[in-house]
């Protein structure tokens, strides 16, 4: 496989050894587990470029502070990599939640920005965003939706007021699981609602996918009741719609698989199931469907985020800890790249 190239940068994500995890499932895979893996994987001499980094217990120690960024640019840098897109850990808290909730949320925004800052000036940190949902379940949102939607977008607003003191901007990730984000149409009605210019969307093509059925508001479902996976064009149809509306806002992105179904597992709730790139239940394809969100209607290159990510949450551990796992995912973001990329 040869590269034509370098742009958008490659990454893999640290946080599936985490998400999913734990007490309530399988044991989390260690950090420098999955640092080993990424540095090992190669494709015809391609490997990945760097890491986007879930700041979450036992990985990161959010309260670490200076030293704790330090500790991990050191890690990072040992492998030959470098570090993008953030996770904070807004989960301690809620978007939706009591006031002392919402303050949490917003601490932990700023947390992570005060880590961003820190990497940014060790020079390992050269593009990304700080990620972060409402921390809330739809149901919950259901009781109020215009009162919630609200609520969120007002904690959303102080902590882009946090970030903007950082440089930094924040994503929303689509995901069904959230409140207020678990439609293509709520999602956007909160990112309007924030009105900030530093806040954007987090694209992830497995999470987004089930936007297209409505799983969690089918009022708000793109393709039919009645709809076939044969039906390519239909599909097809539908993620220009999706896309169409959610591309402006989408700052960061997730290249992933999906079989039309959701999955959760430990603690996370139901999202849209991540597959493995070569899953053939997927119904994705990958380097073709990614153009949806890389280019606009006229086929031109967006170019607006300088990496792109591989995240596959709640995949069983054996799975994680094969090598070839890695090499294969590798090569899918490279299919991408290859599609939709630029030399620069």
């Amino acid at each position: 496989m040869s590269t034509t190239n370098n742009f958008p940068k490659l990454h893999n994500a640290t946080w599936p050894g985490i998400v999913g995890k734990g007490p309530d499932s399988e044991p989390v895979i260690p950090f420098d587990d999955l640092l080993a893996y990424t540095a090992a994987a190669e494709v015809n001499g391609i490997k990945f470029d760097g890491v986007d980094i879930g700041l979450l217990d036992p990985h990161v120690d959010i309260n670490g502070g200076r030293d704790e960024a330090n500790r991990l640019a050191d890690k990072v840098a040992a492998h030959n990599l470098k570090i993008g897109s953030l996770v904070a850990p807004i989960w301690a808290g809620s978007a939706m939640g009591s006031k002392e909730s919402r303050t949490v949320f917003v601490d932990m925004v700023r947390k992570a920005c005060q880590f961003a800052q820190r990497l940014n000036e060790l020079g390992i940190r050269p593009y990304g965003v700080i990620r972060i949902d409402s921390s809330c379940t739809p149901a919950d949102w259901a009781a109020d939706p215009a009162g919630n939607t609200k609520i969120i977008a007002e904690t959303f607003r102080e902590a882009c007021d946090v970030a903007a003191d950082y440089g930094e901007r924040l994503a929303a990730e689509g995901e069904i699981c959230w409140g207020g984000m678990h439609s293509w149409k709520t999602m956007i009605d909160t990112l309007e609602a924030v009105d900030r210019p530093n806040i954007g969307f987090q694209a992830d093509m497995s999470h987004t996918f089930l936007y297209l059925l409505g799983y969690n508001r089918p009022e708000d479902r793109i393709l039919p009741e009645n709809f076939q996976w044969d039906d390519r064009e239909a599909l097809t149809e539908g993620l220009r719609e999706l896309t169409h509306a959610l591309r402006p806002w989408t700052i960061d992105f997730h290249v992933a698989q999906n079989d039309g179904t959701v999955f959760g597992s430990g603690s996370h709730d139901k999202t849209g199931r991540h597959c493995l790139p070569n899953d053939p239940n997927g119904k994705l394809d990958i380097a073709k469907d990614a153009g949806h969100w890389l280019r606009d209607e006229q086929g031109r290159l967006t170019k607006a985020f300088n990496h792109i990510c591989w995240d596959g949450c709640m995949f069983p551990n054996a799975v994680l800890n094969q090598q070839q796992t890695w090499n294969d995912i590798l090569a899918a973001l490279i299919s991408v790249r290859e599609a939709h990329g630029w030399q620069a």
